[in-house]
């Protein structure tokens, strides 16, 4: 199973020609990665203009989409309009989006049985904040966001299912996941999903790790928490940081 890699660019960068000369910079130099799916999820705005190669190891995605196909619904985006723009992954549920625009679980249920619908993958992201963590509470946490995600979601559209691990407390802070923490989290997921879907679905459901996630740790997070891959997010403004990440995996 192929590892994957994703590059969450947020609200950056400032201008498309930054957004081209990143993309380009990180382009030519992972022309010849084997076994590994790299993805870039740049803001909506510079979508079309990133020009992808057939045989490329680098494929598109969103940072977030709408429930609805199209409609009345000033300022959303579809998932059909993304498909449309070859995007073939979906950010759902950033702790970002949860914080910032009020997203709830209800919703984000919505949009995982949209974009599962519009046949693009979407990746769940789930997480606990520090007072959580704290309390003991996280295998509730992402067990409840899971369910809750996940609800009436049939089991024979659930293949291309993603799930992305974020505690919230090392989103940008430069203070990562430990790697047993990590590798905890990476097990309570697997058991709460294959609680949900039988084994022979559920062992096919990559977890990523995100959160803090830099060249001198990414390797750990695959090799000793058995993640099955990676959300990165300020790093992945740095082409050769982001790079040098992918290149430790290979």
């Amino acid at each position: 199973m192929k590892l994957l890699i994703v590059a969450n660019w947020k609200c950056n960068p400032k201008t498309l020609k930054g957004a081209n000369l990143l993309f380009n910079s990180i382009k030519r130099k992972l022309k010849k990665v084997k076994n590994i799916e790299v993805v870039i999820c740049p803001p909506f705005v510079y979508l079309s203009n990133i020009k992808l190669s057939n045989h490329s190891v680098i494929k598109l995605g969103a940072q977030d989409c709408f429930w609805k196909n199209f409609g009345a619904f000033t300022g959303e985006i579809s998932p059909l309009m993304l498909k449309d723009l070859n995007c073939k992954y979906i950010i759902i549920g950033h702790s970002e989006r949860r914080k910032y625009f009020n997203e709830s679980d209800e919703i984000i249920n919505k949009k995982i049985k949209a974009v599962i619908e519009a046949k693009i993958k979407p990746i769940l992201c789930i997480g606990e904040t520090r007072e959580e963590k704290e309390k003991g509470y996280i295998q509730k946490k992402l067990k409840s966001q899971i369910e809750k995600g996940l609800k009436r979601v049939p089991k024979k559209e659930i293949k291309n299912l993603i799930i992305a691990y974020e505690p919230i407390w090392a989103i940008g802070t430069g203070k990562p996941c430990d790697i047993k923490e990590a590798q905890t989290a990476y097990l309570v997921i697997k058991k709460i999903i294959t609680n949900l879907y039988p084994y022979s679905i559920s062992k096919n459901i990559k977890i990523l790790y995100g959160g803090s996630v830099n060249s001198k740790n990414a390797k750990s997070y695959i090799k000793q928490a058995g993640m099955d891959g990676l959300l990165i997010g300020g790093a992945s403004l740095n082409a050769q940081e982001f790079i040098k990440i992918v290149r430790t995996l290979t």
